[in-house]
């Protein structure tokens, strides 16, 4: 059939026209440009193939597709096309997928934590050299300071923990931004540590009136224990006091009793054992196995300014984090991370942590391979269960649309593209039940588990 004069040919599978629309013809275009390879203009092939997906996608067959085009013509179709689909957005991204790194020195920050076990031991294991990337990993005190260096763009991507870019772009405790969160950093890995005075009340019916430590408001820590206390009968506004502590400083105030425990992130459960100040009243694993705790987290705007620099961190964290998970690897990562400029711990410390091989504060030397685990994939249903919690002690109030905020922030679809794309397995599925303390979380239904417990707010 002939060209006709409209640039789409409903009855031709892509372009027969200009694809750019400034020319009457193919031709033209070719002779317009002076990138051809092969004699193909590889701005037009791009674009051709670009336009022709969409449309496909969108109208499935060619006979629904052509019975489209030539109702409204080509150029009509695109431009309303393009109004809800940035279609030279899409055709950027592609052609940028192999192109130059936008920035090669980036500013990483962690909290001195064996959660950060994959942000850190990427620097000396040499994870970021291998993508392109020269890292600087910055300790940071706490996770206040750490999000408010993420806001300031101080940090170009931060470790944080995974309730913080859901409060983030929320707006819960600072000013809303849209965040995200691409990988988790770790599951299980964190415990309920309590003064060694206290070794006759391991009943947690009998903690009324205790103060305990948390590392930050926005944390799985802060609501695992309120959690725990709650299912024991106890109101964590009313009959304990729960402060925020920087984890470095936990030991210290447990010993000195500022603090009568605490639920803390690795390796300061350990340390106090280590000490002989504290003993593990049990391991968060224990409460939620498989829980989420921190992340590998960065801005929506950086990842839009930064594509391919994003794309290769998140491929070495991503690296990173399988090399972390195998437990043929964890001494080595123990000795890696260790030293003063990271965690400032002694090796022995981190390695009962990492490998599961461990003393308790109670005389006995437990075995528990799965204490923490390095897997990144960032399920919704962790995102809903969050903003459950969120919600059921008053963090965030009124509607929420947990699903359009799990799927905002939480980049579960991306990470199983780029995983498979690195020869790893991701989950099939985005959304899962979980089962805390014997009862099961339906992601499906998060405003009745929010309003459902004795003891909240919602």
């Amino acid at each position: 059939m002939a060209a006709t004069s409209d640039p789409f040919d409903p009855d031709a599978t892509l372009w027969t026209g200009c694809p750019c629309g400034k020319h009457a013809s193919q031709a033209e275009h070719d002779a317009a440009h002076t990138s051809v390879i092969d004699g193909t203009d590889e701005d037009a092939l791009l674009s051709r193939t670009v336009e022709s997906a969409v449309l496909k996608g969108l109208f499935g067959s060619d006979a629904n597709r052509r019975a489209f085009l030539r109702g409204v013509g080509g150029a009509t179709a695109l431009a309303a096309i393009s109004q809800f689909i940035p279609l030279d957005k899409v055709k950027a991204a592609i052609a940028d997928a192999n192109g130059p790194l936008e920035k090669t020195k980036l500013n990483v920050g962690f909290v001195p934590i064996t959660c950060a076990t994959p942000i850190i031991m990427a620097s000396p294991l040499g994870f970021y050299e291998k993508y392109g990337l020269d890292v600087d990993v910055i300790k940071t005190a706490g996770w206040a300071v750490s999000r408010d260096k993420s806001l300031a763009g101080e940090y170009d991507a931060a470790h944080m923990l995974t309730p913080m870019p859901l409060a983030i772009t929320v707006g819960a405790g600072s000013t809303a931004t849209p965040w995200t969160m691409p990988a988790v950093e770790n599951i299980n890995g964190q415990a309920i540590t309590l003064a060694m005075k206290h070794r006759d009340k391991d009943d947690p019916s009998m903690w009324k009136g205790f103060t305990f430590g948390v590392p930050f408001e926005y944390s799985m820590h802060n609501f695992l224990l309120r959690y725990y206390v709650a299912e024991a009968g106890l109101d964590p506004d009313q009959d304990i006091q729960i402060r925020v502590v920087p984890p470095p400083e936990m030991v210290a105030n447990l010993s000195a009793g500022n603090l009568d425990g605490y639920l803390s992130p690795d390796p300061f459960n350990q340390r106090a054992v280590y000490d002989g100040v504290g003993y593990i009243h049990l391991l968060t694993k224990e409460i939620w196995d498989g829980h989420p705790c921190c992340a590998f987290a960065a801005s929506q705007a950086f990842i839009e300014e930064n594509p391919n620099t994003f794309l290769a961190l998140y491929k070495s964290i991503l690296d990173a984090t399988a090399y972390s998970n195998n437990p043929d690897n964890r001494k080595e990562i123990a000795a890696a991370i260790s030293p003063r400029n990271y965690l400032n711990q002694p090796v022995t410390v981190v390695e009962q942590v990492l490998t599961g091989t461990f003393a308790d504060g109670k005389g006995n030397v437990r075995q528990v391979p799965d204490r923490i685990g390095f897997d990144p994939f960032p399920y919704h249903s962790f995102a809903v269960w969050i903003l459950t919690q969120m919600k059921r002690w008053g963090y965030i109030e009124g509607d929420i649309d947990y699903k359009a905020v799990a799927e905002q922030v939480y980049l579960a679809t991306d990470a199983a593209a780029v995983m498979k794309e690195m020869g790893f397995t991701p989950p099939e599925v985005t959304y899962k039940s979980h089962t805390i303390m014997g009862k099961t979380f339906d992601p499906a239904e998060p405003e009745a588990y929010a309003t459902s417990f004795a003891i909240g707010r919602a």
